[in-house]
This record gives structure tokens, C-alpha cells and sequence, in this order.
């Protein structure tokens, strides 16, 4: 009988600490502990892992963080990112304190200074791709270009538990292309959240068939003879921006990971650590972990 390869459940960290902030901040619940610190993104954070947990049944986990402000690709761009709004303040200090709670209760946090949380996140799967199964959890469809027959990605959708799950299978039925040429159609059509352009003028249903057409930027560049004179001029046009938007949109893979597999081996949260919880206001969670 073949042994069952692990399930190693990869954490956005980033994005569930965002939504989490997001869902709560609204309604102006920041769930401030007794020194007046909100805990809403932390508590939601932690209480979203578990979930996940629950529902997935991982065998082991990995929480992916960015490290800073600024990366390699703000070093490429100085547009990179340039047009989010600064993180609220109260959500300021629980970039820290959500660190400091993954690792209090026993899951393994990463993070290299000058990448993102998606680059660790990538380089995580690629190291192991032989070894494991991956479940990314994440709301960012940037990282469609991970999947592969080991890696899919369930991006949140609603509340704890609603996800919507793409495999490679469903990537290649939808978009025709291998996940692998996501970053070329990024590259066409640019990202604003992102803030990088691609070719003014090309959208991204235009960007996906010139993908599926000819494959990379490169092999379109080879093919601008045979485009229509007016998607010829536009790719002429904003050619540096074009080659520029790919370097950015594609995620890294090589990321220095400084663990073992076994490292990642999720195990029960001992009812010791729930006085720490209690201490820093992270009662929430403390009770559900109680229950």
C-alpha cells in the first residue's frame, strides 16, 4: 500500500490578517485589548487558519508573510504598489502581533525581507512539489500561475469556510493556457491594483487570446507581423512596459526555504498557551479553541 503523500496547507498570511481586518473594521469592531490595542485582524486571522484546518485536514502547514514595504519589484518599478492606500492604523501593529500568535501556537511562519508573501509561498511548493500535496489559502489570483497536478488554491470566498477551489484541470479549462503563461497575460493587460499598465488598449480578453495563440510575450513579440495593425502598434508602443509588467507579475520561486518537511507537521495547541491568549486580549479565539 502506497503511503499517502503529506497535505501541507500554505497560509497567506497577508491576505487573511487584510480580510480579516476588513470584515470586522467596517462595523468599527477592532476588539481593542485592555492596553487599547485592536486584536480584530489577529483573532480573525487565527480563527480562519483553524477553520481551514478543520475543513481541509491538513497533515502540515506554512503561514507566508511579506516582510516590509518594499521588494525587489518596487526596486524594478517605482509605480509597484505605489497607489495602495497605507495600511489603516489600527491595523498597523497586528502585522507584528499576528507573527508573534502563529508562532505561539506552534505553526510555522515565513518571510524573507525584499519579497512577497507570494514569492515565499511559491518557492514553498516548488521545493516540495515531489514530496507533498499543497492547498494555497489565499484570495490572490496571482498565484493561478502555482497551480500544478501537487498545487491547488482555494481562494476565500465567503466567511470561514466558503472557498472557491481551482485546480489545474479547471485553470486549463477556463483559460485555455497553461498556468505557467499566467504572468504573459498579466503582462498584456497589467494589473491597476498593482499598479503596473501592461499595453494600453489591450483588456484581458484580448491579452488571454493572444496567449493562447502564441504563447509567451516573447513568441507573440516573434508573431507582430501577423497581428492586426492596430494591436501591433499598441504592443509597439508600450514594449518596455509590456517586458516590464511580466518581470513583475511573474512570482519567484526561488526563495531561500530554511526548513525540513517535517518541520511544517501541524500538532494539537497545548491548553497551556491559552493563558497567553487570555493575556493579550485574544478572547475570541481562546474560547473557540477552548470548546
Amino acid at each position: 500500500m502506497t503511503q499517502e503523500k503529506p497535505h501541507v496547507l500554505v497560509i497567506d498570511g497577508m491576505a487573511l490578517l487584510f480580510r480579516s481586518f476588513f470584515a470586522t473594521a467596517m462595523s468599527g469592531n477592532f476588539f481593542k485589548n485592555d492596553k487599547g490595542i485592536p486584536t480584530n485582524a489577529v483573532q480573525g486571522f487565527a480563527r480562519h487558519v483553524l477553520a481551514a484546518q478543520t475543513l481541509m485536514q491538513p497533515t502540515h502547514m506554512a503561514v507566508c508573510w511579506d516582510k516590509g514595504m518594499l521588494t525587489f519589484r518596487n526596486e524594478l518599478y517605482d509605480g509597484y504598489k505605489a497607489n495602495r492606500p497605507k495600511p489603516a492604523e489600527e491595523l498597523i501593529p497586528q502585522f507584528d502581533m499576528a507573527q508573534e500568535l502563529s508562532e505561539h501556537l506552534g505553526w510555522m511562519n515565513f518571510g524573507i525581507a525584499g519579497m512577497e508573501a507570494d514569492d515565499t509561498i511559491a518557492s514553498i511548493t516548488h521545493k516540495w512539489k515531489e514530496d507533498a500535496r499543497f492547498t494555497i489559502v489565499s484570495g490572490d489570483k496571482d498565484l493561478l500561475q502555482l497551480l500544478e497536478p501537487s498545487t491547488e488554491i482555494a481562494f476565500t470566498k465567503k466567511g470561514f469556510t466558503i472557498y472557491d477551489v481551482y485546480n489545474e484541470a479547471r485553470f486549463l479549462e477556463e483559460y485555455g493556457i497553461s498556468p505557467l503563461l499566467f504572468p504573459d497575460v498579466k503582462a498584456f493587460m497589467g494589473d491597476s491594483s498593482d499598479g503596473y499598465a501592461g499595453v494600453k488598449g489591450i483588456g484581458p480578453k484580448t491579452a488571454l487570446q493572444l496567449v493562447q495563440t502564441y504563447g509567451t510575450v516573447d513568441k507573440v513579440l516573434e508573431a507582430l507581423p501577423l497581428l492586426k495593425a492596430g494591436q501591433r502598434t499598441k504592443i509597439e508602443t508600450d514594449l518596455e512596459m509590456l517586458k516590464l509588467s511580466k518581470e513583475l507579475a511573474t512570482i519567484r520561486r526561488d526563495v531561500p526555504i530554511g526548513a525540513e518537511l517535517e518541520h511544517l507537521l501541524i500538532k494539537d495547541i497545548p491548553s497551556a498557551k491559552h493563558d497567553f491568549l487570555y493575556e493579550h486580549g485574544y478572547t475570541i479565539l481562546a474560547r473557540q479553541l477552548q470548546k
